[in-house]
């Protein structure tokens, strides 16, 4: 992989930023879109400047297309909200690939999530081409509003929210989890401090003396 000494900033229009993973959280990205509205009803004209430090982090793949490798639920945010571009910083130019080598690249970095909403791992060709197509994952939210209420750490793992999401997957019952999404997370709470989650990216559980 290429990796770029120094960051070049780029305006796109965020419907052309390509996803590297199928789903995001749908919960998290409403919340963001709420945050942008205050913000910008905050910040009047200089509503720009809060994109600005904003940027989004992107792969150059083929036909000189930029593949987004995090903010996913920003980029899907922004542009339900009806922002046009965002800048985004290009980390690393893999556009002289052809599609199959560039995804097995990206893969082979830890790159890309090619993980669908029942956490299934699916073929390259069912990442969403465009931002507004990724679909939902409750348990992403799930595991997204976890850490925000402490349940475990931000930590650089990539995909550690989805590595969350598994977990509680396999110990929540989505019927459980879509009929009250409070009580599904106080049990989540619960399960991330105990020893069966000492694996996971961020556990801040109890060590015992």
């Amino acid at each position: 992989m290429v990796t770029l000494r120094e960051p070049i900033l780029h305006p796109v229009p965020i419907e052309e930023l390509k996803p590297t993973q199928i789903t995001v959280g749908m919960r998290e990205v409403k919340a963001k879109r709420k945050a942008w509205r205050l913000k910008a009803e905050e910040a009047g004209d200089k509503a720009g400047e809060f994109l600005g430090n904003h940027m989004v982090p992107t792969i150059r793949g083929p036909r000189g297309k930029y593949y987004v490798i995090d903010h996913h639920h920003l980029s899907l945010a922004l542009y339900e909200e009806g922002v046009k571009d965002v800048l985004v910083t290009t980390v690393a130019d893999l556009s002289r690939l052809d599609r199959d080598s560039f995804w097995f690249v990206m893969d082979c970095h830890d790159r890309m999530h090619p993980f669908d909403e029942e956490g299934k791992r699916r073929g390259y060709e069912d990442i969403p081409k465009n931002i507004k197509d990724l679909i939902d994952d409750p348990y992403r939210s799930l595991a997204g509003e976890l850490r925000h209420v402490g349940g475990y750490a931000k930590d650089t793992t990539p995909f550690s929210e989805f590595l969350w999401a598994d977990f509680l997957r396999r110990r929540i019952k989505r019927k459980d989890l879509e009929k009250d999404f409070n009580a599904a997370l106080e049990k989540a709470h619960e399960l991330a401090k105990g020893k069966d989650a000492d694996y996971l990216p961020g556990w801040c559980g109890p060590v015992p003396e």
